[in-house]
């Protein structure tokens, strides 16, 4: 017999004012369960997950706790007020006969030391922060509202491990795919106010709601035939029998009003670059460039190449100086040893993670058309700025509105509508997949493989980097960045390791979290005919990674295999011989180490 629901909201219903935002909502969570809560932005996901959570007094419906259940709720703009260190705040979270050792074990997993002043944290380290007091006292139901937003990618794949771990029950809201697919195993999806729930994790979710949606669009175009077919006979066909005719178009009425309150779905966005012409081959070229603050080292003897047309993703772990590398790279920054520099006839657009261009007092329009009219250029032709926010989702009330009221997925889907009405041929996005919902990065993906210029990618987000990128410069540490071909899940086999925390200059606790280094395949053999842990999952792992390698392999050389290629874009053919130079050595490391491994296993 199955356990009884530790948590249940029935019949939801709450309205701010006009069309309701969630009616007729509800879910239960079982004992153990993995849940993720999905829906467009705007949709209400939030709002239920506070009611849940008890923050938030629904207009009607029933929210039943299991007696003795405990439940933790991850806001995401967390509260620290009132707390002298961040290990008072965690410790805050937890109760009689939760064990305290593991609010500092949680927070040192996390990087820090418990000793922070709550009001001077970053974005990401409130995150950890926040994380850290709904984990640690292993609660029974967690209630997590995008808990991955401002993490790097160390402590998202830290984070991911921990709850694959936990006992509680969990419920879940995030815009990052890969870490809703690992987690869920079953799905409620807010749509236009009502929840519908399928026993799939995410992976399974998209496939479905198509399908939901493409048979919604049939029942409507039946509706639609109907009231044609009814409105005909009204016109034409009406005789004597008046009760027969009286009921009829009753009937009529009906279908009438249904087609009235039906809800669609709500519109989607619309995406183009506005894209300049076309740069020269040659986008920028570091040659053994190097760049420090003090004795720390953020570029260190970088030698790398961007052609037209590359799609190149930049990924490291908070403080690797990402920014820093794309201020140098874009001429922003000048390098203290080597050198750096641009293409010809480059015209780039930077999308700034920081917003730093959303004055909180300026209006939408305000934004997008620099205060001079109410129009914005996008490739060359003129549009009315309300006719452009609505491909963006906006509606016409909000081409007035402050900045300041916009919640954090509109201001990210106004910076990206402002950015893409600049003819560029050259993007730079820093982190543009925050705050937005699923569906949007989906066209934003579908906008960038369209594009037809340059791309430079920074992203947290595992699956939009395998989607969009075409190679990964990632951050080893010490200042190097090593070029990879393929997305995020490429590199990882290559390198056999993913992102890496930094660790940190006094020695912080965000050391003792992170991966050992991989063994080299030259380093001492263990003793032989003993294998230790390390070594058997390094033997297990090796098939994979050298099959991936021989992948890559095969793809530079056939790109080497143009005859045309060296004549007609000599920097392209330079660049992928380097990269076919490198993938062959690292092949060849990977099977001398199987090699090893396979004979000190049979010794």
């Amino acid at each position: 017999m199955a356990a009884p629901p530790l948590l249940t909201l029935q019949d939801v219903a709450l309205t701010f004012g006009g069309t309701p935002l969630i009616e007729g909502a509800g879910f239960s969570v079982a004992p153990g369960e993995r849940t993720c809560l999905v829906g467009r932005n705007g949709s209400g996901k939030s709002t239920l997950m506070k009611i849940a959570a008890g923050l938030v007094e629904p207009d009607r419906g029933v929210r039943f706790v299991q007696p003795g259940t405990t439940i933790r709720y991850l806001a995401q703009e967390p509260d620290f007020s009132g707390f002298a260190t961040t290990l008072e705040f965690v410790e805050s979270g937890l109760g009689d006969g939760d064990a305290h050792h593991r609010a500092r074990y949680l927070l040192e997993s996390l990087g820090l030391d418990g000793s922070e002043d709550p009001t001077r944290l970053s974005g990401g380290e409130g995150r950890r922060v926040a994380l850290a007091q709904a984990l640690a006292p292993e609660p029974d139901v967690l209630l997590l509202d995008e808990p991955t937003n401002h993490l790097d990618l160390p402590a998202i794949e830290w984070l991911e491990a921990e709850l694959k771990g936990t006992r509680a029950a969990m419920v879940l809201i995030s815009h990052d795919r890969r870490f809703l697919s690992a987690l869920s195993r079953a799905t409620i999806w807010l749509d236009r106010g009502v929840t519908r729930r399928i026993e799939q994790g995410f992976s399974g979710f998209e496939a479905w709601r198509d399908a939901f949606f493409e048979e919604e669009e049939r029942d409507r175009h039946k509706l639609e035939r109907k009231i044609n077919d009814e409105e005909h006979w009204l016109r034409y066909g009406v005789t004597a029998r008046r009760k027969r005719n009286v009921r009829r178009l009753g009937n009529l009425h009906a279908l009438r009003k249904e087609r009235r309150d039906d809800r669609r779905p709500v519109g989607t966005v619309t995406m183009q670059a506005g894209e300049a012409e076309a740069s020269g081959t040659l986008v920028m070229e570091a040659k053994n460039a190097s760049k420090s603050y003090g004795e720390r080292r953020i570029v260190a003897d970088l030698s790398l190449r961007v052609m037209r047309g590359d799609r190149l993703g930049i990924v490291g772990a908070n403080g690797a100086g990402k920014t820093t590398l794309i201020n140098l790279l874009t001429g922003k920054l000048q390098a203290d040893d080597g050198s750096v520099r641009q293409g010809t006839n480059l015209k780039m657009m930077l999308l700034d993670q920081a917003r730093a261009v959303l004055e909180p007092s300026m209006t939408v329009t305000e934004v997008l058309t620099g205060g001079s009219g109410d129009a914005v250029v996008v490739n060359g032709v003129s549009r009315h700025v309300v006719g452009y926010l609505k491909d963006f989702l906006f509606t016409p009330e909000q081409a007035r509105t402050p900045v300041s009221v916009l919640s954090g997925g509109e201001r990210n889907r106004l910076l990206i509508a402002r950015a893409l009405a600049q003819p560029a041929n050259l993007l730079v996005l820093d982190e543009p997949t925050n705050d937005l919902d699923l569906e949007t990065l989906d066209l934003l993906q579908e906008m960038l493989g369209d594009y037809s210029g340059t791309l430079i990618l920074v992203s947290h987000d595992r699956d939009f980097l395998d989607r969009v990128v075409g190679s990964v410069l990632v951050s080893e540490g010490e200042g190097r960045w090593v070029e990879y071909a393929g997305g995020y899940t490429d590199m990882v086999n290559q390198r056999g390791v993913g992102v890496q925390a930094r660790a940190g200059a006094k020695g912080k606790a965000e050391a003792r979290g992170k991966s050992e280094p991989r063994e080299r395949a030259d380093a001492a053999p263990a003793a032989k005919g003993k294998l230790n842990f390390k070594d058997q999952h390094e033997l297990k792992t090796l098939p994979a990674r050298m099959e991936k390698l021989q992948g890559v392999i095969a793809q530079l050389r056939t790109v080497l295999a143009d005859p045309g290629l060296y004549a007609r874009d000599a920097a392209r053919f330079d660049k992928a011989s380097a990269m076919l130079a490198q993938a062959e050595t690292e092949l060849s490391g990977a099977e001398e180490r199987w090699l090893e491994l396979e004979m000190l296993r049979e010794g």
